[in-house]
């Protein structure tokens, strides 16, 4: 089953990870969330992939949490408080496991990134969209407001943008979302799959050790006053630099030549 909600494609060194639930918008149902939170730990023991790419089937990216899972399990005698409990659980370890896997995540994004959806986008580590995307946290609409995905969008765009999509509903079109902070560019709908390729294929050439170990400290860093990063950035960068290829790309570097990395 969760081969089937969710595709997977390796190549070159890039595993591309389809939602696949285009009846449901590519909602995260108990069975998409389990489908993703495997694939994570699988991801996290990979040393053959170098970057992950995460996009949604049919014609959305994501609608975020699946309002019929949720309304069944308020049939249990605690009203769905244990159910509610564990589900926000497990999306949130789904998150926090994106953003610690030791490849850089990219979500390439069309259609609508809506409350759980917009979270994913949030989540990932860089973001392409469509231009005619539409990204919002409109749980307020219902009556529920979108407090777990306001913690990766409070992380990516300014406070006073983000409370008002919270509390208004309100979508932020694709080129507003470039310029909050919340993806990094917006292109044609037809130049989409080959735009967030070619970023991948970037990061992919890169020394793939580098970049792990930045992408940790990037966010190991941000969670840290301003002494405590640099002392922290320091470390980090001492132990890059004994790297034997680091050594290898900088003597290619000053020597005008291609690096020889292992």
């Amino acid at each position: 089953m969760h081969v089937d909600l969710l595709k997977r494609e390796d190549a070159d060194g890039i595993a591309h990870l389809t939602l696949n639930a285009p009846d449901r918008l590519n909602a995260l149902s108990d069975e998409m969330l389990a489908a993703l939170q495997d694939q994570i730990d699988r991801l996290s023991e990979d040393s053959a992939t170098r970057v992950v790419v995460i996009s949604g089937a049919g014609r959305a990216f994501c609608a975020g949490h699946d309002l019929r899972q949720m309304t069944e399990a308020r049939q249990a005698e605690d009203g769905g408080r244990a159910a509610f409990a564990d589900l926000f659980n497990r999306c949130s370890r789904v998150m926090t496991g994106l953003t610690r896997l030791p490849q850089p995540v990219i979500a390439q994004v069309h259609g609508i990134a809506a409350a759980a959806g917009c979270q994913l986008v949030a989540t990932c580590d860089m973001a392409v969209a469509a231009d005619d995307t539409r990204f919002g946290v409109n749980g307020v609409n219902i009556g529920l407001f979108c407090s777990t995905p306001m913690v990766a969008l409070t992380r990516n765009i300014a406070r006073k943008q983000a409370f008002e999509m919270l509390t208004t509903g309100r979508f932020m079109q694709a080129d507003e979302a470039v310029r909050a902070g919340l993806i990094n560019r917006a292109v044609a709908p037809e130049a989409l799959q080959a735009e967030t390729r070619a970023l991948a294929e970037t990061v992919a050439g890169k020394l793939g050790a580098a970049v792990r170990i930045g992408k940790r400290a990037f966010y190991d860093q941000a969670e840290l006053g301003l002494d405590d990063a640099y002392a922290h950035t320091g470390a980090v960068m001492v132990e890059n630099m004994l790297y034997r290829d680091t050594e290898e790309g900088i003597a290619a570097f000053l020597e005008k030549r291609p690096p020889n990395w292992s």
